[in-house]
């Protein structure tokens, strides 16, 4: 994982603050990331590293919003093949599963 991301994860433990670590877990076809690429998310919206950016991400980001509500952790499919890919700009054509596992905010003693 990368430094920035463990930095943050130290950080945002320490205040008790929540967050999401998303996981790519697998990929099939053309993807812009491949499996164990990382992406923090803070329940506030801001990430830090990538899995892909563009519209997959954005639908990633959404679905952590509300596992970070719900406080389930959730794995997540993102389709980039299909025809509303295609019209939204996605132009990979693959698909990727995503494991977003939520951390509650509760500070580590």
């Amino acid at each position: 994982m990368d430094r920035l991301i463990l930095q943050r994860v130290c950080e945002l433990q320490a205040k008790g603050e929540p967050f999401a670590l998303i996981t790519i877990l697998s990929t099939k076809g053309s993807t812009p990331r491949k499996a164990g690429a990382v992406m923090l998310m803070e329940r506030i919206g801001r990430t830090v590293g990538t899995i892909g950016g563009g519209c997959g991400e954005a639908e990633v980001k959404q679905r952590a919003l509300l596992a970070m509500d719900e406080q389930t952790s959730c794995i997540h499919r993102v389709n980039m093949v299909n025809d509303v890919a295609a019209e939204e700009g996605m132009v990979c054509g693959g698909s990727m599963e995503v494991f977003i596992q939520v951390f509650a905010g509760f500070p580590c003693q």
